[in-house]
């Protein structure tokens, strides 16, 4: 009881020690930097309206720094805005526009370094490099901000959230428009990406690189360069997001390259050149997942193994399943195929013949790219019919031997 109470007289005479700031443009404290200078371990800064050109802000204390009014940090083009390198800071309500560029250095609007228990909350950034950069750091939270970066080529622009080297992050209720990546993380791990916006990006709307134990989910990624692309990781889950009208001669919603004992559930894959894309990847789950009105459903190819497409919607897309290999190792069963033309004689909702969902023209597409021009023509049509007549072009054992005579209400 005694130690109880020494623990609370504690903490309240701490908190009752920390003190609020006021940085404003007209008092003599009227830069962050004066205001960081004379602050302490667990303070308060409140920065009044105002526009402020202070060059690049270093955060070496555990402070709140919180924006009142219409606060613009500005970068002039030329410096990076704010450097955070302690734990405990929290970042609120702010603007920051025109963050600089350095082809040697990542310049970023906010950039955390060597730090944990950080959190960037409610803040918008404008034309910055990179908008929020962060690395060897833990327990971060990254939410509620807008980034809207000016994307010129992929040299010469950054990416929205990047994180390198990093564990325990929450990236949560972001919109990030106008970057080479939206988000992009490397060497992350046990992490959260949830209900994020990543729109016209040049490259991904979000990127992994051997980042392991990760998820993502509840995500728009829109009219990217490509969806998403997830390389060299191990159990990622990737649940209830949405990837859609990501086109391009090498546009995709979702890419999987040499990936492993990972899970695709209950996603939409809407209006994408390729809706998954698979490389050397083995021991994925891909179930409940809506494939809709996008060129290829699923692109899987001869490297891959060990995979179970299953309770999964296609509709509407030019083909449902392309490969570029006869031997195919995975499964597929128990799906809905618009494309079914079986029957169900004992009426247990399960086609009593199964579904090649390989058709023999895609497999001359991916042998010959340039005989798609003859898509929907009669000489295609007539390949078709072939096929089903007479298999033996297309993969014998890349089949669904329960096809589903109803779609799933997913």
């Amino acid at each position: 009881m005694r130690l109880l109470l020494l623990i609370l007289l504690s903490t309240f005479w701490l908190q009752s020690l920390s003190r609020n700031i006021t940085v404003a443009p007209n008092s003599s404290v009227n830069t962050l930097t004066k205001g960081l200078s004379i602050a302490s371990n667990g303070d308060t800064i409140t920065v009044k309206s105002g526009t402020y050109k202070d060059g690049n802000t270093v955060v070496t204390k555990s402070v709140t720094i919180i924006g009142e009014g219409n606060v613009i940090f500005d970068g002039e083009d030329k410096y990076e805005i704010l450097t955070i390198s302690a734990s405990g800071v929290v970042i609120k309500n702010i603007t920051f526009n025109s963050a600089g560029y350095s082809a040697l250095k990542d310049f970023a609007a906010i950039k955390i370094i060597d730090a944990s228990k950080v959190i960037i909350e409610s803040n918008r950034i404008n034309n910055a490099y990179f908008a929020i950069h962060v690395s060897n750091s833990s327990s971060v939270t990254i939410r509620n901000n807008t980034l809207f970066g000016t994307p010129k080529s992929e040299q010469l622009t950054g990416n929205g959230i990047h994180l390198w080297k990093c564990n325990n992050a929450l990236i949560e209720n972001n919109r990030c428009t106008g970057y080479r990546d939206g988000i992009y993380f490397e060497f992350v791990g046990n992490s959260v990406i949830r209900n994020n916006w990543s729109e016209k990006n040049l490259r991904y709307g979000l990127h992994f690189m051997f980042s392991n134990d990760d998820s993502y989910f509840g995500n728009t990624f829109k009219n990217n360069g490509a969806g998403v692309a997830v390389m060299y990781s191990k159990r990622v889950k990737m649940e209830n997001n949405h990837f859609q009208e990501n086109w391009g001669p090498s546009a995709y919603g979702l890419l999987l390259k040499d990936i492993a004992d990972s899970h695709i559930n209950g996603n939409t894959f809407l209006k994408n050149t390729v809706g998954i894309h698979m490389e050397g990847s083995s021991r994925i789950d891909i179930q409940k997942n809506i494939f809709k009105s996008n060129g290829w459903a699923v692109k899987i190819q001869a490297s891959c193994d060990d995979n179970n497409f299953h309770q999964n919607n296609f509709i509407g897309n030019s083909f449902d399943v392309g490969t570029n290999g006869t031997m195919v190792l995975n499964k597929f069963d128990n799906n809905y195929w618009d494309k079914y033309e079986g029957y169900d004689l004992n009426k247990d909702g399960i086609g009593d013949v199964p579904y090649h969902p390989v058709s023999l023209y895609s497999m001359i597409i991916e042998q010959n790219p340039s005989t798609l021009m003859l898509f929907r023509s009669f000489t295609v049509q007539l390949l078709d019919k072939a096929e089903k007549m007479i298999p033996g072009a297309t993969p014998e054992n890349l089949i669904d031997n329960k096809p589903l005579m109803k779609s799933l209400k997913l």
